[in-house]
């Protein structure tokens, strides 16, 4: 067994140090905010920070009987992880992972635990002394929650709680609660509420005399003969309600998913090409989109800072146009239900004609992103769209990382959003990487049907121009719909 506090004893806490991978801390504080010429007014980002909670700040009195007692803080919170396989690297990189997923949440990381086993604990994830350790942590860090780098089921949970006497969550409850607080259209609310009301169901537990409270007779507010029944106990009467919901949740995302669906449709019968914008959280996903497109978009250096699909307009050098659109960010085991919930959002990707995968190139394991990145497209269908890798952020990369990725993967572009550097020729290979038309005609048009040459120049390649006496002569590829169209002026 490994305890991370115990491993290096001349060092602060294993979270102390996290700073390396996921909070860059660079000579520039405002990493993010060198992009205010693409960042917009970043009106997004202050209403999010327009209200926030202060650390160490209290209206404790000394005489609590003359003022309600009353205190003002963040949570703080103990992580526990445990090392099943992979290096010892790996598993510190997830609870730093852990670390910035908390304090994105809005908590306070005090220390960090890490066990080694084969497999968790069927009974308290962690075993009965692992846990009994990780109580003695909490009692002296003065903590009120422990975070556990894992999926814990209902009893595990219940367990750990009875050992630690503190709240327990898990990284699925912590990853929701984040998607609670950033959603902002009407349909990504929805998709948040469906997937945490599905976590909610198999953990529904019951408090005291509500397991046993029944619904019908004299218990039901004493209506007497002819009301009597079997009633419901507060627990399946919460279940009833969750499920509900639930149907109803689904049914409104189904009505937003025809929406997004009909816009798809109309781009595709215009031949639109579209490019979707998929990586890790924080990878640089919106920071890139900003660069290509100056749309605008929110950009913080927080995980899951951008939940919401923005769709863009961006044209090619020959004036083509297709679009952008910036997709929810990935993180390993990203919870099923949000996968499940966020698959109407997500299935802008499967039909793209192009995936630009950015991934974070100063990140300690930019390999493991990639992995689970492409786990999560495989999940919705996406994994055969063609992918051009962007590894970002090169301005701090390591270029020996770079070098690497370069020879891992056959089409990987290196830039930084942030100075501008290889965005040129990323934008170029896009353009490349685009379909184009594949039909090739020879037409000659007449002077009075410009709309078709105008047409010609849009949505094909144009080979050559000749303007003659009967009208211009035009050989192009076109695509199969205006194919059909000129099909009377073909020479």
């Amino acid at each position: 067994m490994t305890d991370a506090r115990t491993q290096h004893p001349d060092r602060p806490g294993l979270l102390d140090q996290r700073a390396a991978a996921l909070h860059r801390e660079t000579e520039d504080p405002t990493y993010d905010e060198g992009l205010e010429s693409f960042d917009g007014e970043q009106l997004d980002r202050e209403e999010r920070e327009a209200l926030r909670r202060v650390a160490g700040l209290s209206t404790e009195l000394e005489d609590v009987t003359e003022v309600e007692y009353r205190q003002l803080r963040l949570e703080r919170v103990v992580l526990a992880g445990i090392w099943t396989d992979g290096t010892q690297t790996d598993a510190e990189n997830s609870l730093r992972e852990l670390a910035a997923l908390a304090e994105t949440a809005g908590s306070t990381v005090l220390e960090g635990l890490i066990q080694r086993r084969t497999n968790p604990d069927p009974a308290t994830y962690l075993g009965s002394g692992k846990a009994e350790e990780l109580r003695d942590i909490v009692i002296a860090e003065g903590a009120d929650t422990v975070v556990v780098d894992g999926e814990l089921g209902p009893s595990q949970r219940r367990a750990l709680e009875d050992v630690v006497k503190v709240k327990v969550i898990d990284r699925t409850a912590l990853i929701l609660d984040i998607f609670a607080q950033h959603a902002k259209s009407k349909e990504g609310r929805a998709q948040v509420e469906l997937a945490q009301l599905q976590y909610l169901l198999p953990r529904l537990r019951g408090w005291g005399e509500s397991m046993s409270r029944q619904a019908g007779g004299r218990v039901a507010g004493g209506e007497g003969i002819g009301s009597r029944g079997p009633g419901e106990t507060k627990i399946e009467l919460d279940r009833r309600r969750i499920n509900q919901r639930i149907a109803k949740l689904r049914r409104d995302i189904m009505s937003m998913k025809t929406t997004r669906d009909t816009k798809r449709a109309s781009r595709k019968v215009n031949h639109i090409p579209s490019v979707a914008i998929v990586g890790y959280t924080n990878a640089g996903k919106s920071s890139l989109l900003n660069r290509l497109t100056g749309a605008g978009v929110l950009v913080q250096d927080q995980l899951f800072a951008t939940l919401d699909t923005t769709v863009r307009r961006a044209e090619t050098s020959e004036g083509r146009p297709y679009t952008l659109t910036d997709t929810v960010g990935f993180v390993r085991a990203l919870p099923h239900q949000l996968v499940e919930a966020f698959r109407s959002t997500l299935e802008e990707a499967a039909d793209a004609d192009l995936l630009l995968h950015v991934v974070d190139g100063a990140h300690p394991d930019p390999e493991g992103q990639i992995v689970a990145v492409h786990e999560v497209l495989a999940d919705v269908d996406a994994g055969d769209v063609r992918e051009i890798i962007a590894v970002n952020k090169a301005d701090l990369a390591d270029p020996e990382v770079l070098d690497r990725l370069e020879r891992a993967y056959p089409d990987v572009a290196i830039v930084s959003a942030r100075t501008g550097q290889g965005v040129e020729a990323l934008i170029a290979r896009v353009e490349a990487a685009l379909p184009r038309p594949e039909i090739e005609v020879d037409v000659l048009v007449p002077y009075d049907r410009g709309d078709l040459v105008s047409r010609l120049h849009a949505e094909g390649d144009v080979l050559t121009e000749e303007h003659t006496a009967e009208g211009t002569r035009v050989t192009a590829k076109v695509s199969e719909d205006l194919h059909g169209v000129l099909g009377s002026y073909a020479v």
